[in-house]
C-alpha cells in the first residue's frame, strides 16, 4: 500500500514538473521581449513604443481567450486542451524566432498566445484533479511560483541571451523545453475524457469579450502614437465598452453562459483576484521600464542589465516556498498583507533612483519588491481557489490567469502611456522613444511612472486590508 502511494506521488509531481514548465515558459513571454525592446527597436528602425506591441498583441491574445478555453477545457477535458496548447506555443515560438520583420513577429506572438491561453486556462484544473486534497495546497503553491518566476524571470533572461545570440533566439529558447515538456505530458498525462457532450457554447460572449480586451488595448496603444483624442482611438475605445456592456448582459441571460458573474458575489473570491490584478500592474511597472533605465539611461549592456534584473526571480525562487508555507502555517490574509508591506516600500524606492544611484541600491530595491511579490502570490493563488466550489475549479483558474495577464498588459499600458506623455509634455512635442543627450526628461517620466505604481500597490494594501477586517469582523461575529 505504502509502495503503490509513493509511486503515485512521485508521478504526480512529475505531472506538476510538465505543467509547471509551461506555466513558466507562457508567462516568461509575457515579459522576455521587455528587455529585447530598444535592440528590436534600434534593429528594426522602429519608435520604441511600437516595439512594446510585442509583448502587448502576445498579452491581448491570452487575456482574449484565456475564459474560452477554460470552458472548452470543462467541456472537451483539460489534458486534451493543455496538450494542443503546448503544441502550439512550440510552433509559435518557433517561427517567433524567424526574422521576417515586425509584422511577422506581431503574427507569431499572436500564435504563441493562442497556445498559452490553452495551456494557462488549464493549468489549474490539471494540478488540482492530479494531487489529493492533502497536497493540493502545496501543489497550487509551486504552480503559483512558476507563473510568477516566469513573468518576472524574462527581462533577466533574455538581457543574458542578447549578450550573446541574436534577438531571435529569445524566443527559440522555448522550442526544446516545449518539447521536453510535450514528451513528459505524453508520458505521463491520463487520456483526457469529455466530461459532457457539447451542446451549446456561449459564441457571442466569446466573440463580445475578444472585442472588449483586444479594442481597449489596440486603443490604448494607438493613443500613444497619434494622441487618446484621435479618432481611430475614441473609435476603439467606444467598441470596447460597447462589447463589455454586450458581454455583460449576454452572461447575465445566457442559461450556459461563458463566464458565471455570480462567481463574483463571493467577496473573498472578488478581492483576491483584484488584488492579484493590481500587484501585476504593478510590478510590471518595473519589468518594462527598468530595462530602459539600465541599458538607455545607465549604458548598461543588456547582459549586465539582465543579470542585474536576476535579482527579481532568485529572490521569488527563494522566498516563494516559504510564502507558500507561512500561508498553510498561519493566516493567509495576514501573509499577503505583508508583502504588500514590502512592494509598497519598494515602489516609493524606485521613485528615487537617479542617473547615478548605486547598483547596490538598484539591486537592493529590486529584492525587496522581489520578496514582497513571493510573499503575496502563493497565499494569494490558494485563497482564489480555495474560495470557489470544486466545481468551479477550473473556471476559477482561469479567471485568475486572466486577472494575471490583464495586470501585465494593463501595467504595461500604464507605465509606456505615463512615461511617454510625460517626456511629450516636458519637450513640447510627441515623444515615443528615448531622448539621447536629454536624461533628465526620461528620468523625471520614470519618476512619475513609479508614482503611479506606488499608489497601485498602496490601493492593493488597502483592499487587502479591508479583506483581513472583514474577515475579523465574521469571525467575531
Amino acid at each position: 500500500m505504502t509502495e503503490t502511494k509513493k509511486k503515485v506521488t512521485i508521478r504526480q509531481w512529475f505531472i506538476l514538473v510538465a505543467v509547471g514548465l509551461f506555466s513558466f515558459m507562457s508567462t516568461l513571454d509575457s515579459s522576455i521581449v521587455n528587455i529585447a525592446l530598444p535592440t528590436i527597436s534600434r534593429e528594426t528602425n522602429i519608435p520604441m513604443n511600437q516595439t512594446t506591441w510585442t509583448v502587448s498583441i502576445y498579452l491581448i491574445g491570452v487575456s482574449s481567450l484565456l475564459i474560452l478555453f477554460g470552458r472548452l477545457g470543462d467541456l472537451l477535458g483539460k489534458i486534451k486542451i493543455f496538450r494542443i496548447g503546448t503544441i502550439i506555443f512550440t510552433f509559435g515560438s518557433f517561427i517567433a524566432g524567424v526574422n521576417l520583420g515586425i509584422w511577422f513577429l506581431l503574427f507569431a506572438r499572436f500564435i504563441q498566445s493562442i497556445g498559452a491561453a490553452m495551456t494557462m486556462s488549464n493549468s489549474f484544473g490539471i494540478t488540482s484533479s492530479s494531487f489529493p486534497a492533502r497536497l493540493q495546497g502545496r501543489a497550487m503553491s509551486l504552480i503559483g511560483i512558476f507563473v510568477s518566476l516566469g513573468a518576472v524571470t524574462g527581462p533577466a533572461l533574455g538581457g543574458i541571451l542578447l549578450q550573446f545570440l541574436p534577438w531571435s533566439y529569445i524566443f527559440w529558447i522555448n522550442v526544446p523545453v516545449g518539447l521536453i515538456a510535450i514528451l513528459l505530458g505524453a508520458k505521463l498525462f491520463p487520456k483526457s475524457h469529455p466530461r459532457k457532450k457539447i451542446t451549446y457554447i456561449d459564441w457571442r460572449g466569446t466573440i463580445l469579450f475578444f472585442g472588449t480586451i483586444s479594442s481597449l488595448f489596440l486603443g490604448i496603444e494607438i493613443g500613444q502614437v497619434s494622441g487618446f483624442l484621435y479618432l481611430s482611438t475614441m473609435v476603439l475605445f467606444f467598441i470596447s465598452i460597447f462589447c463589455f456592456g454586450g458581454f455583460i448582459h449576454i452572461e447575465l441571460i445566457c442559461d450556459k453562459p461563458l463566464l458565471d458573474l455570480r462567481m463574483f458575489k463571493n467577496a473573498l473570491f472578488s478581492i483576491s483576484i483584484l488584488s492579484a490584478m493590481f500587484i501585476f500592474i504593478t510590478n510590471f511597472f518595473a519589468s518594462i521600464i527598468m530595462p530602459f533605465y539600465l541599458q538607455n539611461l545607465r549604458d548598461f549592456s543588456p547582459g549586465t542589465a539582465g543579470l542585474m534584473m536576476m535579482t527579481f526571480p532568485v529572490i521569488m525562487l527563494i522566498i516563494g516556498p516559504i510564502g507558500g508555507i507561512l500561508g498553510d502555517k498561519f493566516d493567509k490574509e495576514w501573509i499577503t498583507f505583508i508583502g504588500l508591506f514590502f512592494v509598497v516600500f519598494a515602489q516609493l524606492g524606485y521613485t528615487h533612483f537617479q542617473k547615478y544611484t548605486s547598483i547596490t541600491t538598484v539591486i537592493l530595491f529590486t529584492g525587496i519588491n522581489a520578496c514582497g511579490a513571493a510573499l503575496f502570490q502563493a497565499p494569494n493563488n490558494a485563497l482564489v481557489m480555495s474560495s470557489v466550489d470544486k466545481k468551479s475549479l477550473g473556471i476559477a483558474g482561469s479567471i485568475n490567469a486572466l486577472a494575471r495577464n490583464l495586470g501585465m498588459v494593463t501595467g504595461i499600458s500604464i507605465a509606456t502611456t505615463t512615461l511617454f506623455t510625460s517626456m511629450s509634455h516636458q519637450v513640447g512635442h510627441r515623444v515615443t522613444s528615448y531622448i539621447p543627450n536629454q536624461p533628465d526628461v526620461f528620468l523625471k517620466g520614470m519618476h512619475i511612472s513609479f508614482y503611479i505604481s506606488f499608489i497601485l500597490a498602496l490601493a492593493t494594501l488597502f483592499i487587502t486590508a479591508y479583506r483581513l477586517f472583514t474577515k475579523k469582523k465574521q469571525n467575531a461575529i
